[in-house]
Parts: C-alpha cells; sequence; structure tokens
C-alpha cells in the first residue's frame, strides 16, 4: 500500500492525501426514483482526485447534481475485503473534450462521511 503522501508539484491542487483510491477500486449507488444500481470504476482524474468517468449517453446523468448527497459503496481492490458505505457528494460534473475521454463527462466526488450499514 502507498504512504499517505502528495505529488510534490507545486501545481498541485488537491487538499486531500492519496489513500482513498488506494483503498478503493470501485463505487456502486441507486439513484432515487430510477431504481437503477449503477457501478463505476473509481478514477484518479479528478481536480480532488476521486471520481467517475460517465458516458455521455448514459441516464445517471440526468438524475445527478451537483451537490448531491449519496450513500454510495465502495469496494476495495480484493473481493475477500468488505465494501464500505460512505455519504458521498457530487462536487462537479465536467465534460471531457480532449482524448481519451471525449464523449464522456468526470463526475467529481467527495466522501463526506462513513454512515453505518
Amino acid at each position: 500500500m502507498k504512504k499517505k503522501t502528495t505529488t510534490g508539484n507545486p501545481e498541485e491542487k488537491r487538499s486531500e492525501l492519496r489513500t482513498v483510491l488506494n483503498r478503493f477500486y470501485s463505487v456502486e449507488f441507486q439513484l432515487k426514483g430510477t431504481g437503477n444500481l449503477y457501478q463505476f470504476k473509481l478514477r484518479d482524474i479528478s481536480s480532488k482526485g476521486l471520481g467517475i468517468l460517465v458516458n455521455e449517453d448514459s441516464a445517471v446523468l440526468q438524475h445527478l447534481k451537483v451537490n448531491d448527497i449519496l450513500g454510495m459503496k465502495y469496494y476495495p481492490p480484493e473481493s475477500s475485503s468488505p465494501a464500505e458505505f460512505l455519504k458521498t457528494q457530487v462536487m462537479h460534473i465536467s465534460k471531457k473534450e480532449g482524448e481519451p475521454f471525449k464523449g464522456h463527462f468526470l463526475i467529481g466526488l467527495s466522501i463526506i462521511e462513513k454512515r453505518p450499514l
């Protein structure tokens, strides 16, 4: 497991240490009113480091808004480890114009707190 360190880059804008992506591989959530369950791989391409990449045609984009707070289930890379439910806020929804993510939106996430199962 990696140490809790920043990149050392003076242009670094992240306010949090890089530990979440070491602990979790993917996230799962259900949107109110849809009944659909969504699962996405976590990405290290957000300005704060934690995000998911969503195809521009996905129904998720019709239901998520900036500042929404959701209960999300975070899965670790090892299947033998338990998943954790964490209260998560949508920080931004940004369209990606350049390759390799053209045709996708990046949804920035911020973990607010653990919530009981």
